[in-house]
């Protein structure tokens, strides 16, 4: 369709935004960042290099701004984590895991997990920021799940936050590498690869012989 005459609308111009980014994404983990070219990105959505750098100073920017937008969309809102407390630990674990590699099996996932497999040399700064924005608050919730775990005795007292990312790295951690190779399992082994780590984790963790008798 034509897009019509005069000065688009606030609607219009974010839309050109998010199409110029997800562009730039593509582009960028097609051919790699020394190879794309603005000129590469703007002909991709029929914009011209004036108006890519009307919001974007150089190259760098625009790779920048694309990763940036693409870690947005894996925040997970704190109200979903919440609701998995429901006070089954191996249940509100095992869904934390679902939810976190089944991010990673959309495209927005795939392609923010490749750029930074590829990029984050050039650019270290994106693998700290989708720490930061994306992983860390999920661990957070984890560590917090866990310490409640340890406050009514259903796991012995240990380091919430370490547990929390052996707990990542395990469950989550190696699926995730598969998957970005392109070697995506069948739901049906996702599930039971979930579920044995998670009881392998957690019963590392259990109360043992006087521990049990000392749990308040």
């Amino acid at each position: 369709m034509r897009r019509g005459a005069g000065r688009p609308t606030t609607e219009q111009a974010e839309a050109r935004h998010e199409e110029l980014l997800d562009a730039a994404l593509d582009l960028f983990l097609e051919h790699g960042f020394e190879l794309t070219t603005i000129e590469m990105i703007a002909a991709r959505i029929n914009m011209t290099k004036r108006t890519v750098y009307a919001r974007y100073a150089d190259k760098p920017s625009l790779f920048r701004g694309a990763v940036q937008r693409a870690i947005e969309r894996q925040i997970v809102p704190q109200d979903v984590l919440a609701g998995f407390d429901q006070g089954d630990l191996a249940a509100t674990l095992e869904s934390v895991a679902r939810l976190r590699i089944g991010q990673v099996m959309t495209p927005n996932g795939l392609r923010l997990q490749r750029i930074i497999n590829t990029e984050s040399y050039r650019f270290p700064e994106i693998f700290t920021a989708n720490f930061e924005q994306s992983a860390k608050p999920v661990l957070d919730f984890v560590a917090g799940v866990l310490d409640r775990a340890i406050a009514t005795g259903q796991i012995s007292p240990t380091d919430s936050g370490f547990a929390a990312s052996a707990f990542m790295s395990m469950v989550v951690g190696g699926q995730v590498r598969a998957i970005v190779s392109g070697r995506v399992p069948a739901r049906a082994e996702l599930d039971r690869r979930i579920n044995f780590t998670v009881r392998l984790l957690l019963d590392g963790l259990r109360p043992r012989g006087d521990e049990r008798k000392e749990a308040p």
